[in-house]
């Protein structure tokens, strides 16, 4: 059938190319990126956040760990933290932590026990304080000899003073010093 007179339309058969030679399809529209700045600071913030957060931690951990753990570095000094935990403070806790397995402690656990009967019964405060601890070295550690002055006062006025030589037996035990024995000088 024939266009009719006039028209526009083109009397040549339209033409189809083979579909194997058709041109490729227009690439799509690039999308337009939005700026990502603000997310990037935000994660640079949250990773310098979560890392002094981390710092922050492990630096409370090892304080807290020096704080707690007893001194035990040196047979004199396990003794002084020994008899200020056991005898000042009265903190069998702590004492416990300078201490070995199986203490022979049989003797200052009696005067610990008298000093509190004298307060108890004369209602006076007693002290106790030591002198330098001696270091000497034993064929299963060391020993460390004191002076222990006890002394009770009441209403500020001294009333009893007494000293007593003591010798404490100390062995290096894997994280340190412990006391092992005690007994009064003779």
């Amino acid at each position: 059938m024939q266009p009719p007179a006039g028209s526009q339309v083109s009397r040549v058969p339209a033409q189809r190319t083979p579909p194997d030679q058709s041109a490729p399809p227009a690439p799509l529209p690039v999308p337009q990126r939005r700026p990502r700045r603000l997310r990037t600071v935000l994660t640079v913030v949250a990773g310098v956040l979560a890392l002094l957060c981390v710092g922050g931690a492990v630096t409370g951990y090892v304080l807290y760990e020096r704080a707690a753990t007893p001194d035990r570095s040196a047979p004199d000094v396990v003794v002084d933290n020994y008899l200020r935990e056991f005898l000042v403070n009265e903190n069998d806790t702590r004492a416990e932590l300078l201490v070995c397995d199986d203490p022979d402690l049989k003797a200052v656990e009696a005067l610990r026990e008298e000093l509190r009967q004298r307060e108890q019964n004369f209602t006076v405060l007693v002290r106790v304080d030591w002198g330098p601890l001696t270091r000497v070295k034993t064929s299963a550690g060391e020993s460390v000899t004191t002076t222990l002055t006890i002394a009770g006062s009441s209403n500020g006025q001294q009333r009893s003073s007494r000293r007593e030589d003591w010798t404490f037996e100390v062995i290096d035990i894997r994280d340190g010093w412990r006391v092992c024995g005690a007994r009064r000088g003779v």
